[in-house]
């Protein structure tokens, strides 16, 4: 069975990371998943972003904990993908509201009112000023959509084992995927997780220890993969049985995969 083509952060490749022009673009072209990332904004909205700070993504100081939705929701979170755009005469008017930085309820929204089967994969990011609050408000807002129960299309993921716990602990149906950065943490979290839960290799350490790749794909759990974006790292996951792919070129990866 071929893995599920989740799309990092979006279209990231091509759109702006975690705007919502960057997920609109990958369902257009078939994903079956999206990932975000979500930080806690200063007001408790979560919101999909990944840096702790703006400097990347909206060119301006600033943290994300320390600011209001509202402040955040005047910048501009896409024109550094393409910092020329301005000067091309023949390039489509921008639509602002797929620029600006996007919640978490208006992704899942999104998700929830389009028609065919979306998943989505969450990550909460470690360490944070907020701490456990941040699992509390995902999980509140998943109760919302009904999707803390058996079925959920979403998973939440972490490189944070405890922030896992948390989720667990309050919401025991849903998903969870331990994210694995370096091959030499997985000697511990293997003997930690749960039985049910997914792992999270990146594939950089799979390509570069063939051991821990071996390791992974006997390991009885799931194995989803970040961040694969070429023909050979998609080969690799396929030769390891990998249930899920998440790149930034989702269309390019069901391209692959349909050939």
């Amino acid at each position: 069975m071929r893995p599920q083509v989740v799309a990092h952060r979006g279209a990231s490749h091509e759109r702006a990371e975690h705007t919502l022009g960057a997920y609109l673009a990958a369902l257009d072209t078939g994903a079956e998943g999206l990932e975000c990332d979500v930080r806690l904004t200063a007001d408790g909205h979560l919101v999909c972003v990944h840096d702790r700070d703006l400097r990347r993504t909206a060119s301006r100081k600033g943290t994300i904990s320390t600011l209001d939705l509202a402040d955040l929701s005047e910048l501009d979170f896409a024109s550094w993908k393409n910092p020329w755009s301005e000067l091309d005469d023949e390039a489509p008017d921008r639509d602002e509201e797929l620029d600006r930085v996007l919640t978490l309820r208006k992704l899942l929204e999104t998700v929830a009112d389009y028609d065919r089967r979306i998943e989505v994969a969450i990550e909460t990011k470690h360490p944070t000023r907020y701490g456990g609050l941040v699992e509390k408000r995902l999980v509140e807002m998943l109760r919302d959509f009904g999707w803390d129960r058996p079925g959920s299309p979403v998973r939440v993921m972490s490189f944070s084992f405890t922030a896992l716990q948390r989720v667990e602990r309050m919401a025991p149906d849903i998903q969870l995927v331990q994210l694995v950065e370096h091959a030499v943490s997985w000697r511990m979290l293997r003997r930690v997780i749960g039985k049910d839960w997914i792992v999270g290799p990146g594939i950089d350490e799979l390509r570069e220890s063939p051991r821990f790749a071996r390791k992974m794909a006997g390991s009885g759990h799931d194995v989803h993969v970040w961040t694969v974006n070429t023909a050979e790292d998609l080969e690799l996951c396929l030769q390891l049985g990998v249930k899920a792919v998440i790149s930034d070129r989702p269309a390019y990866m069901l391209e692959l995969l349909d050939q």
